[in-house]
């Protein structure tokens, strides 16, 4: 039997707000447990919510970043259900109208050695105020209850069941983080809970049309495990169907240190959580005059810049999608080019997408705190570019620079000087190079006058080993060829 995997996506998205969505009370991570916690939050007798303007501002400016229709008039309802983590009882959400209805999101990814591109629908996105955490360490075998997140502003985000792979789920999930950090609504933190993914996940035979009997599994929080607990719960899945079982709905949790997605609890439908309207907030109503102030306040969408790349910097469409992956990114891109110049543009994406961003991963740091700045990256480009130093070389500058740590506009001349890195491009220099390479590699040298090409790569790199890499290899090629043919 042929399977297909059928996923859809709801992430829970910590809205960049000082206060909670229905309280004064701060959204400070770290504080000493339950000293954030009002009595609104707390839903005490004769405590009444009161909406957070600036929750609402977040929603809209996501809903227009993703081509969303912005309902005019939305209202919260309460979710009944009991944990110990939930003092209400019932937690404040949207179910009918949410603020937020439609949407795209489009995102690329690597399959089957090909870059391509895929556009998921959204059903929605909704507000709704957040629990708060039961903690199960250090209590000597009993668990505590820390309420300061009780009522943080969240922004629920709910995909159509349109992706159909681990890896585009990975894909679909970073473009969403990426983008909410770019709006600036989500400081995007996902160790400290503050972008969440919860993966339905089914499987039905190919060709058929019918969804499977889908598993939820809560709660992931890094882009690895919801790569792993796709591929665990589909195999298991898959397992269970061929040996004649059923799959039951229900919510797992993903065990990354077993491999393993276990049963946490079973999945509850929409009736089962009572919905009703909140008696105590109205509806929320949305001009068109508070979507336009919204709107006149965006920045430029990742989309309009990816064309814009394309169009201005006659960059290739991967390398425009990779570089606006995220804000500080392409940010900083912007910043290298117009030090270095549009005629280094491409130059400028092949380093960020190189040696920068590897760098960037095995240092654990993001693009905002390099210690390369923008107007460093640009001199070695132009140094690249005029012949001072090789792409080779250029290595070595880059990894100097790094560890300099220093804000040195003449930084790159610098390092070229006093590592003696400076190209060789001195005919009579390396006319002698290669007249001792010659002499030193006479079958080569037969070779490529037999007729084999190939053999002058290995007299290039003899040349280069010789000037440690220091001579100028266009040069040194062209030399090499005349000597070859006289």
């Amino acid at each position: 039997m042929e399977w297909e995997v059928v996923i859809g996506i709801e992430n829970h998205v910590q809205l960049t707000t000082d206060s909670k969505i229905f309280s004064g009370s701060s959204t400070k991570f770290g504080a000493e447990p339950n000293t954030q916690a009002s009595p609104v939050d707390l839903a005490l007798p004769g405590v009444l919510p009161v909406m957070n303007k600036q929750a609402v501002d977040r929603a809209i400016r996501f809903g227009l970043a993703v081509g969303a229709k912005i309902a005019p008039q939305s209202i919260f309802a309460r979710k009944n259900y009991f944990y110990p983590d939930l003092p209400k009882g019932y937690q404040i959400s949207q179910f009918e109208d949410p603020v937020v209805q439609g949407g795209q999101l489009t995102f690329g990814y690597e399959k089957d050695g090909k870059f391509v591109t895929k556009t998921v629908n959204l059903t929605r996105a909704h507000l709704e105020e957040d629990a708060g955490k039961s903690l199960h360490e250090d209590y000597h075998g009993m668990s505590g209850i820390d309420l300061n997140r009780a009522g943080t502003p969240l922004l629920e985000i709910v995909s159509e069941p349109e992706i159909r792979s681990a890896a585009e789920a990975v894909a679909y999930c970073k473009a969403l983080h990426g983008l909410v950090m770019w709006l600036g609504i989500c400081d995007g933190n996902m160790q400290e809970g503050s972008f969440r993914c919860d993966i339905n996940v089914s499987v039905r035979p190919k060709g058929q049309a019918e969804f499977g009997t889908r598993c939820e599994i809560k709660n992931l929080n890094s882009f690895r495990f919801i790569e792993e607990a796709v591929h665990v719960e589909v195999a298991r899945q898959i397992e269970l169907l061929e040996d004649g079982g059923k799959v039951v709905q229900a919510t797992r949790l993903y065990d990354p240190d077993k491999k393993e997605t276990r049963l946490m609890r079973e999945k509850e439908d929409a009736q089962d959580y009572r919905y009703f309207p909140d008696p105590d907030l109205p509806p929320l109503t949305i001009g068109a005059d508070w979507i336009e102030r919204v709107k006149a306040s965006m920045p430029e969408l990742p989309a309009v810049m990816r064309a814009r790349f394309v169009e201005e910097y006659k960059l290739p469409e991967y390398d425009s999608l990779v570089l606006t992956a995220s804000k500080g990114m392409a940010t900083y891109f912007e910043a290298v080019v117009a030090a270095a110049g549009k005629e280094n543009a491409k130059a400028a994406a092949n380093w960020l997408m190189g040696d920068v961003s590897s760098t960037l991963n095995r240092e654990g740091v993001d693009i905002t705190e390099a210690p390369v700045l923008p107007a460093q990256l640009a001199g070695m480009l132009k140094r690249i570019a005029d012949g001072t130093i090789s792409n080779k070389i250029a290595k070595e500058v880059f990894g100097a620079m790094w560890e300099a740590k220093s804000d040195d506009a003449n930084l790159v001349d610098v390092i070229i000087e006093q590592k003696g890195l400076k190209q060789i491009s001195d005919t009579g220099a390396l006319e002698a190079i290669v007249n001792e390479v010659l002499a030193n590699n006479e079958k080569s040298v037969e070779q490529y006058r037999a007729g084999k090409e190939a053999a002058i790569n290995a007299l290039i790199g003899q040349a280069m080993k010789a000037s440690k890499g220091k001579a100028n290899p266009a040069q040194l090629t062209e030399l090499l060829k005349q000597k070859l043919a006289s």
